[in-house]
């Protein structure tokens, strides 16, 4: 009798236990399926599995009463991650040029490719903090002509710098196929940064709705698309820009939530 006692009490705290740990960790993190399945590959115990669903699922609802997220998404609204939920719809009928005039940027930074230079180029990184700049043909009709990030144009001029110590800060930048190019007049070389760049980034319409530009960004893991009509730059949007854009309405609207 006392050996049984000690095997049922004992079987029974550590169910209690168990299934309590689950719980938390559900209240927690609003894990379900995954959560029980964990907790059976723990224990190996099929005859555990419905308490522990039970609980899981309770302290789930409860969660949700309280706060709509977990601690998960928590942390990532505290931290600022630019973050978007694909699984969600966004129901609003912003377009992408509303997003465009709430940055009110006055003017576009662009690299020009017809008449860039590597002084121009270090002077762009220097002075500026974005993660990628938009190349056009020329600087009165903004002509769309590739895309290059900041990382990839800051390898490209070391690359250029180390390789070819004849390379100076007069140097055209060329943004098409090929290495390095000779001047017939007797001037500076030319390097050709063409590898580095994008030539056909992702471009969508001033007009284009917002959800459907949100579903790009989750779906394809956009960072940054590009805003133009009949080719002519008017605007650059990334993730952050949509999320301020979000909270925007969200303030104006009273905690109205879009999704």
């Amino acid at each position: 009798k006392q050996w049984y006692q000690r095997r049922v009490r004992g079987t029974l705290t550590g169910l209690y236990a168990m299934v309590g740990a689950a719980a938390v960790l559900s209240g927690v993190t609003r894990m379900t399926v995954s959560l029980v399945v964990i907790m059976f590959e723990l224990t190996g115990g099929i005859t555990y599995i419905v308490p522990i669903m039970v609980a899981v699922m309770t302290a789930k609802w409860v969660g949700d009463f309280i706060t709509p997220n977990g601690i998960y998404d928590a942390h990532i609204t505290i931290n600022g991650y630019p973050y978007l939920d694909g699984k969600e719809r966004f129901m609003h009928t912003s377009v992408c040029e509303d997003v465009c005039k709430m940055k009110q940027v006055r003017e576009l930074t662009t690299i020009c490719c017809s008449t860039a230079t590597v002084h121009d180029l270090e002077l762009l990184l220097e002075t500026t903090t974005y993660n990628g700049f938009p190349i056009v043909a020329d600087t009165q009709f903004n002509i769309v002509v590739g895309y290059v990030s900041r990382t990839d144009l800051t390898r490209a001029l070391k690359c250029a710098r180390d390789k070819h110590i004849d390379l100076v800060s007069a140097s055209r930048v060329y943004f098409s196929d090929g290495l390095m190019r000779s001047n017939a007049g007797g001037g500076p070389i030319s390097v050709a940064l063409g590898k580095f760049v994008n030539h056909d980034p992702i471009c969508i319409e001033p007009k284009t709705p917002l959800a459907h530009t949100i579903d790009m960004f989750t779906k394809l893991g956009l960072s940054q698309v590009l805003i133009t009509h009949r080719g002519k730059l008017k605007g650059i949007i990334t993730r952050k820009d949509v999320l301020r854009h979000i909270d925007y309405l969200k303030t104006s609207s009273n905690g109205q939530n879009f999704f």
